[in-house]
């Protein structure tokens, strides 16, 4: 076994979570590090009586100080580890359907739950946009870009990783066309028949939020004859499923200006504009004004709750925002609300949806639980992993 430069040696207590398969190592649960890695640098992490849990990347400037690749502690996190992932990754989308001719749009590499901590790759089309978690990962760039580029066939390959992590990690934000064509102006792919047309310059997070394709398909499903609203509605993609459902009339309230201005764009070359509007407001006043008028009403804001010292206003944030859409719904009208903070769970928002609901004389019956789809998969011993939580309910008076 060749050695990696240093060993990292976790403190008594802290064993139980990685040896089932967690994949990150807290820097507060570190004892000590043999050796002197650098930022980004393979190390092998060890338990107290130095036997050996797996190899992972260094992140020195992060509270998650290593991610594991590999529990083989013989087992290099190297270019062919890389393309292993990367394969198993698309045959896992590939039993699931994905791609397929009505869908040419979801997660290629969804980070911790394909093994690759750190890395997401989505594909949108015949483009990849990839973000980089870690100083590791940037390091071993050109290596990943090359089996992305060989194994996917992109047109481009599109950099979106975010300032605030570059910054975290400790290298360069990097932004534009990472490999191939430089002119490319947008993103167009299909989701369940639906064609999106998604400008680059429309920059959020990858483009698209490929892990609520469940709930879009059962907001498609619930529609018909319902006069919607969806609030925080971004390119429109719920309230554009809802309009095809058969909605009587689908209200898309955004803040962002292009956002909505590229949803509207989207709603007309999918045949759907004339029963689609399309409102720049903020999401809370929108729910406000149209009390007891809608039958259905999608609350996804953005994440609330990014760590777990912002739980409590997280939850009252949600509480006022479920209380809202209640009141915004007839009587016996479903809400969907939905967080993307694993901080805010199932739990967590049960209980903002049920005082929130109190709080404006209404009831809430719980009908349906909603998850990530399974493009997005978790680890079973990766509670983190489980960020997306959507519930359905009826409203009451």
């Amino acid at each position: 076994m060749t050695a990696p430069i240093a060993r990292v040696s976790l403190k008594p207590g802290h064993i139980q979570p990685v040896w089932a398969g967690h994949p990150w190592v807290f820097a507060q649960a570190i004892a000590k590090i043999d050796g002197r890695p650098e930022p980004g640098d393979e190390v092998l992490v060890c338990d107290p009586k130095g036997e050996p849990l797996g190899r992972g990347l260094y992140s020195p400037r992060s509270a998650i100080a290593v991610r594991l690749f590999t529990r083989d502690p013989e087992q290099a996190v190297d270019a062919a580890l890389f393309e292993r992932r990367i394969r198993l990754a698309m045959a896992r989308r590939a039993a699931r359907g994905l791609p397929s001719a009505e869908t040419s749009g979801f997660r290629c590499v969804h980070a911790e739950g394909d093994g690759l901590p750190g890395l997401i790759v989505d594909k949108l089309g015949d483009a990849l946009v990839v973000q980089w978690g870690t100083i590791g990962l940037v390091r071993r760039q050109s290596e990943i870009l090359e089996i992305l580029e060989r194994l996917l066939e992109p047109r481009a390959i599109v950099d979106r990783t975010s300032a605030k992590t570059a910054q975290q990690e400790g290298f360069a934000v990097g932004s534009g066309v990472l490999r191939g064509d430089e002119s490319i102006s947008a993103f167009e792919f299909l989701e369940r028949g639906l064609c999106y047309r998604i400008p680059l310059a429309l920059a959020q997070k990858t483009g698209f939020y490929f892990d609520q394709r469940p709930l879009r398909a059962r907001v498609e499903e619930l529609s018909r004859g319902r006069r919607v609203l969806d609030a925080y509605c971004y390119v429109g993609s719920v309230a554009l499923t809802a309009a095809r459902g058969g909605a009587a009339e689908v209200v898309g309230v955004d803040t962002s200006g292009p956002a909505l201005s590229v949803a509207a764009d989207i709603a007309r070359a999918n045949g759907l504009g004339e029963r689609m509007q399309f409102v720049k407001a903020d999401a809370f006043e929108e729910l406000e004004r149209g009390r007891e008028s809608f039958d259905l009403v999608v609350v996804d804001p953005p994440k609330l709750a990014p760590k777990r010292s912002a739980r409590a206003p997280a939850g009252a944030a949600m509480r006022r925002l479920a209380g809202a859409a209640c009141r915004a719904t007839r009587d016996g009208g479903l809400v969907v609300i939905s967080s993307c903070s694993a901080a805010l769970g199932q739990t967590e928002l049960a209980r903002a949806l049920a005082l929130g609901a109190r709080d404006v004389g209404r009831e809430a019956l719980v009908l349906e639980r909603l998850f990530q789809g399974p493009d997005h998969p978790v680890p079973a011993a990766f509670p983190e992993g489980s960020y997306l939580s959507t519930i359905i309910a009826e409203s009451r008076v």
